[in-house]
């Protein structure tokens, strides 16, 4: 089985693909790893690999975390398998 991302932490509301090429459509396989169990859903978006993917649906205005730490906030709506980058996450710093 491929795995395509990969979770810290249950918990977290992303994942981090590691597979080159993913595509909008692609049934993904994740590893959760704190809890050394798998997920499964389908990409709603083409994500390049190292980039970030919602493994829940995250509300605008929600927390995002990443390995268990507080990343940033959401600044629109994203669904379970979609990508998240700078056109929807911005940090809390400023």
């Amino acid at each position: 089985m491929t795995i395509h991302f990969v979770v810290h932490d249950e918990g977290d509301s992303v994942g981090v693909v590691v597979v080159e090429g993913l595509k909008a459509g692609t049934s993904l396989n994740g590893w959760i790893m704190d809890q050394d169990r798998m997920m499964a859903f389908d990409a709603k978006s083409d994500i390049p690999i190292g980039h970030k993917l919602a493994i829940r649906p995250i509300a605008k205005g929600d927390t995002i975390m990443k390995y268990g730490v507080d990343i940033g906030r959401a600044v629109a709506d994203i669904g379970a398998g979609e990508h998240l980058h700078v056109h929807n996450v911005k940090t809390k710093r400023w």
